[in-house]
């Protein structure tokens, strides 16, 4: 989210860096356009001149009022200087909001944080001149997410709300699928994956995480339940006579539901009661 300064001029603060973390409205910088103060300097001077009219005006309008009660001067001269005493004190109100106008303008040089979050770039330095609207820092915001990037031809098997296995560097974890977006983009498919606790130290780090692409049926045991013996795998099972060890030709070992097991290619049939060691 980038935060872009709302005046052109030159750059005379920059309190932030990259890594740095700041609240939604704090001030990370600050850019000055010494114009502004030569322009509230003139109108300093123009709202000065324009008192000055408007006390010489509502001077000369109350000695009319006087000369008219005394029936020296006429209705009409009274009412030119009534005429006259408003368009000045106009003009000083217009002067006067101009001013304000312009000293907001001049409080708009702050640059402020769009929102709470981390500083991942400052692409201007102190002394840079910018003009309005461009980047003076971008902050990440809104929660950090696991960002992938996969085949579109998985595409199908995506579906938000899914759970996802994520290798971290503290260990295993889970994250949901938060949210997949529609556009494919050099053929592949982006998505976000909410993953509690994520380490947030790095923005761009790579992970490894096994995304639900497919399924299968497959005949598993847990892999507390093999045995080796002279390179062969035995399964201890339950038989009519009592117990006996099988040899097994064992697959793939992966997690399920948060135990190892072990897919069994050969030696046992489905419904077979294991045994536990």
């Amino acid at each position: 989210m980038p935060a872009r300064a709302r005046l052109g001029g030159t750059v005379v603060e920059l309190a932030v860096s990259e890594g740095d973390t700041v609240r939604a409205g704090a001030v990370i910088g600050r850019i000055l356009d010494d114009k502004i103060d030569f322009r509230i300097a003139a109108l300093d001077a123009q709202i000065g001149a324009l008192r000055s009219q408007l006390a010489n005006a509502e001077t000369e309008l109350e000695r009319g009022r006087t000369l008219l009660s005394r029936g020296i001067v006429s209705t009409q001269r009274l009412d030119e200087l009534t005429t006259a005493a408003e368009v000045v004190r106009n003009q000083l109100a217009a002067a006067e909001a101009e001013r304000q106008v312009i000293v907001q303008e001049a409080a708009e040089g702050a640059v402020l944080s769009p929102a709470d979050g981390r500083v991942l770039t400052v692409p201007v330095t102190r002394g840079a001149v910018v003009l309005a609207g461009e980047t003076v820092a971008t902050i990440g915001g809104g929660g950090f997410f696991l960002r992938l990037s996969i085949p579109e031809r998985h595409a199908s098997m995506l579906t938000e709300g899914a759970t996802l296995r994520i290798e971290t560097g503290h260990g295993p974890a889970e994250g949901r699928l938060a949210k997949i977006y529609p556009t494919i983009t050099s053929g592949r498919v982006v998505a976000d994956v909410d993953v509690p606790g994520l380490d947030t130290a790095f923005v761009d780090a790579r992970l490894l995480v096994r995304v639900p692409v497919g399924e299968r049926r497959a005949l598993v045991v847990p892999v507390t339940a093999l045995v080796t013996r002279s390179g062969i795998d035995l399964v201890m099972v339950t038989t009519a006579s009592g117990t006996a060890e099988r040899a097994v030709v064992v697959g793939q070992r992966f997690d399920h539901e948060g135990e190892a097991v072990a897919e069994i290619l050969t030696g046992l049939q489905p419904g077979m009661e294991i045994v536990l060691p």
